[in-house]
């Protein structure tokens, strides 16, 4: 007997956003000729900074989708966000691709390229500006998205690491740039 989520954890399972970024054909070159399946690639994200990205090959497009989402599901991870962007600028890589996230001010919305914009939005996120640089693989990219987001931190985090109150970190800042100002001055 199958069990479902909601029977294993006595909860429903939360709505969770999904987003095909690549359906394509592949093949296999085998004795009798070629063996033809479809590739999948599916993010997969709570909108609420939980975000994952699976891959998934059958012989239809639907059990190839399933397979992706479910291995997506299974490789969700946490991001920091701050509001409706994220807390600042980040750089992600992942083989040739490289994705450059910059927060961006409210209103401003998603300025990304398709699998970049998957990602962001099942983050939860709906105001950043976005770069992809080298390779334009959709997988790839995506891949160099999530990457970007988990090396996201926010000023509650760095505090803890550092073990230092969040006004020591905001006044050094703020010191530095009124010596600043009187070097220049």
């Amino acid at each position: 007997m199958r069990t479902t989520p909601e029977v294993q954890t006595g909860l429903p399972e939360q709505e969770l956003i999904e987003r095909v970024i690549n359906i394509k054909r592949v093949s296999k070159v085998v004795k009798g000729g070629k063996r033809m399946k479809l590739s999948a690639s599916v993010v997969v994200g709570d909108g609420n900074g939980q975000v994952g990205l699976g891959h998934g090959k059958a012989s239809e497009v639907i059990s190839a989708v399933r397979k992706a989402t479910a291995r997506a599901k299974k490789d969700m991870v946490r991001v920091s966000v701050k509001g409706r962007t994220i807390p600042h600028e980040t750089v992600g890589k992942y083989v040739a691709s490289r994705v450059m996230v910059k927060p961006a001010s409210e209103g401003t919305g998603l300025i990304a390229c398709p699998q970049v914009r998957a990602v962001l939005e099942a983050a939860g996120l709906t105001d950043a500006l976005t770069k992809s640089l080298g390779s334009r693989n959709p997988y790839n990219t995506a891949r160099a998205t999530i990457e970007a987001l988990l090396k996201l931190r926010t000023i509650d985090q760095v505090a803890a690491a550092r073990n230092k109150p969040i006004g020591h970190l905001v006044e050094r800042g703020a010191r530095k740039d009124e010596t600043a100002e009187g070097q220049a001055g």
